[in-house]
Formats: C-alpha cells, sequence, structure tokens
C-alpha cells in the first residue's frame, strides 16, 4: 500500500515515520528545500534561525517525543533543560518558570502568594491530560471504531476532570487575582493554546501550563533537527522524501484522492494521503472537488493568528545569559500580541552550529491578526513592518539590556514573509485557539482517504502536539486500508 505525505512537517513525517515502520510505501513531498515547516530551521549568513517554532517539549518519559523515539528505535539530538524554561518579564517583576517542581513552588508562592490552590488545581488536571495523551485518545473521534475506542482511555482518575469539561481556565483563577497573576498565566497561554484564560478550555490549558515540566529541552543545531532526525529514519528505512516539489492539485474520483500532481507537472499517484497541511491550503488543492463541509468550514471557521517575527544575530560576549527562552508582557492593561507580549529565543551558548564564532541566532516573536497586514500597499506595509519590529527590539531591550547595541543582523518579517516561505495561506501559524474540547478539529477531509494531520488537528499546537496527531492518524490509515 502507498501512502503520500504533502509537506515534511513534524506531522507529515511522523505519520510517514509510523506508517513505514508498519509496511506501508511511502513518498513525502515538500515544496521547500529543508524539513520542518514551521518547525523548520534555515541557514543565513552563517546562522541557523528557526523559522517559526522555537520551544521544544514533550521529551519526558511518558512524553510523545520520548514514546516516538521509542517506537521508531531512534535518538533525538537534544539536551535537557535543568534551569528555566523561560522567564516572563513583566513590568514590575520576573517569573521564572523553573524546571524542578519544587523550585517552581517555591516561585509562585514567593511571586504570587494567593496562587497556591489554582497551581494545585492546574497540576491535577494536567496530570490527567498527559495520562490520557499516553493511550493516544483519539478526540474527537473520526469513525465509529474510534468512538468505540474512546472508553479504553478512560481510567478512574480521569473522572475527577470531568466537572471542568465545560469552564475555562479563567475560572481556575483565585479570587485575590492581580493584573499581573492574570498577564502571567494568559502569557504562558498564549505561547501554546493560542488564547488565554477566559477562552482557553480548562483542561487543555491546565496541560499548556505545564510544559515547562514535560522535558524541555535544547535541540543542537535548533528545531529542524527533529525534522531532520525523522527524515533521516525515513531515508535509512527505504522510504522517500523529496524536496521542491510543491503540489498544485490533487486529482480525485468518487471521493477519494487519486495522485498528486506537482508545479513540475509530475504526477505522484498513491493509496491514501496524508496532507501536513490546513484546511484553507487543503481546499486550494481539491479545487471543485473541496467537499461542501470542508468549503463551509474555510469560510465560517476563524482565521489562525500571524506572527510578527525577528531573526537577529547579536554578539555572545554582549548578551550571554544561560537562559534561552524569555517572554516579555510590556503593559498589563493592554491585550497580548501585537508587540505587547514578545517570546525571545536564544541559541544555547554551547551550540557553536547556530552562528557564526562569538555571536547568538536570536528569535523574537509576537502575535499578530492576519486581517490587520490585508489589503495594505507598499508604503503602508513597510511603515507597519518598522514600527512592529521597534516594538519587538524594546522589548527584547527590556529582558536581555544591551540587545540593540549587540545585534549586527536584524531581519523582520510579517505574516506574508511566512506565507510565502512555508506557504501557509495568509501567513496562518501555530494552529486553532484551544477555546473547546467540542470545538477540537479532527482529521477528516470528506474523503475516504484524505486526511489531515499537523497543527490543524487536535491536539494542535507545538511539536508535542503535532506528533500526537499523527499517532492517532497512523492508526486510523492502517484501521481503513
Amino acid at each position: 500500500m502507498r501512502v503520500l505525505v504533502i509537506g515534511a512537517g513534524i506531522g507529515g513525517l511522523t505519520a510517514a515515520a509510523l506508517l513505514l515502520k508498519r509496511g506501508w510505501q511511502v513518498t513525502v513531498l515538500e515544496a521547500g528545500t529543508y524539513p520542518g515547516g514551521c518547525a523548520g530551521t534555515f541557514f543565513h549568513k552563517g546562522y541557523r534561525f528557526d523559522a517559526g517554532a522555537t520551544l521544544a517539549g514533550g521529551f519526558d518519559s511518558s512524553g510523545p517525543h520520548a514514546r516516538l523515539a521509542n517506537i521508531l528505535g531512534l535518538e533525538w539530538p537534544v539536551t535537557p533543560i535543568t534551569d528555566a524554561a523561560w522567564v516572563t518579564h513583566l513590568p514590575n517583576q520576573s517569573v521564572y518558570q523553573w524546571v524542578d517542581p519544587r523550585r517552581w513552588r517555591e516561585e509562585y508562592l514567593t511571586k504570587f502568594p494567593f496562587s497556591a490552590q489554582f497551581w494545585q488545581k492546574q497540576e491535577q488536571l494536567a496530570k490527567v491530560a498527559w495520562d490520557i495523551s499516553t493511550r493516544d485518545f483519539p478526540w474527537p473521534p473520526a469513525t465509529v471504531a474510534e468512538a468505540a475506542r474512546l472508553p479504553l482511555a478512560l481510567r478512574p482518575q480521569t473522572f475527577s476532570a470531568v466537572p471542568y469539561i465545560f469552564r475555562k481556565v479563567r475560572h481556575l483563577l483565585p479570587r485575590e487575582t492581580t493584573p499581573a497573576f492574570k498577564a502571567f498565566v494568559d502569557g504562558n497561554l498564549l505561547i501554546s493554546a493560542q488564547a488565554i484564560s477566559n477562552h482557553v478550555d480548562a483542561l487543555y490549558g491546565s496541560s499548556v501550563l505545564d510544559l515547562p515540566r514535560r522535558g524541555v529541552m535544547h535541540v543542537q543545531g535548533g528545531m529542524g533537527a527533529i525534522a531532520e532526525t525523522l527524515v533521516s529514519w525515513i531515508k535509512a528505512n527505504g522510504g522517500e522524501v523529496k524536496y521542491r516539489q510543491r503540489v498544485t492539485r490533487l486529482e480525485t474520483v468518487n471521493r477519494r484522492a487519486r495522485a498528486a500532481i506537482t508545479a513540475k507537472e509530475m504526477r505522484f499517484d498513491a493509496d491514501v494521503f496524508l496532507a501536513n497541511l490546513t484546511p484553507w491550503a487543503l481546499e486550494t488543492l481539491l479545487g471543485e472537488a473541496a467537499p461542501d463541509r470542508l468549503r463551509r468550514e474555510t469560510r465560517s471557521r476563524p482565521w489562525m493568528w500571524g506572527a510578527f517575527v525577528v531573526h537577529a544575530g547579536v554578539r555572545a560576549e554582549k548578551i550571554s545569559t544561560s537562559i534561552t527562552h524569555h517572554q516579555v508582557i510590556a503593559d498589563l492593561e493592554k491585550p497580548l500580541g501585537e508587540g505587547n507580549s514578545v517570546f525571545i529565543s536564544l541559541s544555547p551558548l554551547d551550540d557553536l552550529s547556530r552562528a557564526p564564532a562569538g555571536m547568538r541566532s536570536v528569535i523574537l516573536s509576537t502575535h499578530t491578526r492576519i486581517a490587520d497586514w490585508q489589503g495594505l500597499d507598499e508604503a503602508a506595509y513597510e511603515e507597519r513592518k518598522a514600527r512592529y519590529a521597534e516594538k519587538v527590539l524594546t522589548a527584547a531591550e527590556r529582558a536581555l539590556p544591551g540587545f540593540r547595541a549587540a545585534a549586527e543582523l536584524v531581519l523582520p518579517g510579517a505574516p506574508q514573509t511566512y506565507e510565502f516561505y512555508t506557504r501557509r495561506p495568509l501567513g496562518m501559524v501555530g494552529g486553532f485557539p484551544q477555546t473547546s474540547l467540542f470545538a477540537a478539529r479532527g482529521p477528516q477531509s470528506g474523503f475516504s482517504n484524505l486526511w489531515l494531520v499537523g497543527d490543524s488537528i487536535f491536539p494542535g499546537q507545538s511539536t508535542a502536539g503535532v506528533t500526537m496527531g499523527p499517532m492517532r492518524v497512523a492508526r486510523l490509515v492502517s484501521e481503513n486500508r
């Protein structure tokens, strides 16, 4: 049986490797020149810059990356972060997300002494959520067989989370909540859940807040090394990964996909197709054959966030902190994103592959609304881009004094930049905001042999979430062959 995977992102490569392990003939087509997609790493003037995702979690012994490594028999090029996963810089204090649970407890009791009950409940719900994830909970179920399997993933302790299924993280916040505490929680949720406590589902949000203590790692060579490791495994085991092969349409017949046609007019036939794409991109490939349900979804579902990113090269002796991830929230009264919250990731001091001698590569990003970047003329676009770059650099200066003087390379990029290099429609990144378990998107496409993988399907965001989705899809494909 032949499976064709469109897109060499983490989701597509994970599904490809798992199906190859199960005996399928696997081909992966990637439009770009390197794997990973929004979790890839590209070269520029001696630097290895992460294209989008910069935080690698889920490598603990029961996490999705560890489970995948055990299945495939591979080793990830990672080293544990042992101090703080990241630091959140609020206007009047900095909060360290210590990896060690005891040290983290001391931190939140010192910075937010009223919050103990909140964190205890969060840890309880997170434990339930992560426990369910180890049993590949098929949510939302795509087939009758998956619906029948749901009860098998439940345990007695699972039912302690039932009262919180319809609640939001805001319902867990203590009565004594301060603007600083809410901004801290919201900022951490926005990184991976793509929404704040007012909207994020309590169970999902609790697992996100637990991420710093769930195997956060340094990836040697940049985030793209995760995808590169999977590509090496696929090739070593008889699979194919072809670059510069942009799929422009899917040929279908009788509600089944039959072939992928590339921009080079090459045709790839297969029995099953996996699309590491957003619903909008999938609709484009299907054209007039797109099912009505998919068309309705792309017209009614809100767009994902975009990202404004600055890739920078800084002198290492000037920015010598060993903590590689920093989050800056500038104003507690303003909405997050749009430069008011900025996530900063520096290459580790001991990873000399990431930058020229004496330098460090840095990625600075802020959430931004896609709609605000549409319809701008060139002058307005450049003005907006310059304004956002200034906001992001100002945030970096707050967290890392001397950043501007230390920077020898500054490359700003807007959502249009993401659209050009990753070919994600409108530059949408990060997946759908996780606001309700009952609004989660499954892998269905409307075609019996075509499935979505990647950050569009539950659980979506982060390399950990994008790894869990294809584990489920690989089983679905094998069951329905």
